[in-house]
């Protein structure tokens, strides 16, 4: 099963967030960096590692993946 770690799920909310700047009074994140930050947050409340990619959002999934192709 394919999986991310947590700090890879910091390095893609931080990617994201370089991309598409927080803006705002309310400084929003962007969709993507949205979408990872609940796994993220999951991860450091429950004391885990990493996550399987099966049991991310689609939106998640999504960030993810544009993440790891920019990556190359």
């Amino acid at each position: 099963m394919d999986t991310i770690t947590l700090p890879e799920l910091e390095q893609a909310i931080n990617y994201w967030r370089s991309r598409s700047p927080s803006v705002g009074e309310d400084q929003k994140l962007c969709r993507e960096a949205a979408a990872l930050a609940t796994p993220y947050a999951y991860l450091i409340m429950t004391h885990r590692r990493e996550l399987d990619l099966a049991d991310l959002d689609d939106p998640a999934r999504q960030a993810i993946a544009a993440w790891r192709e920019a990556r190359g």
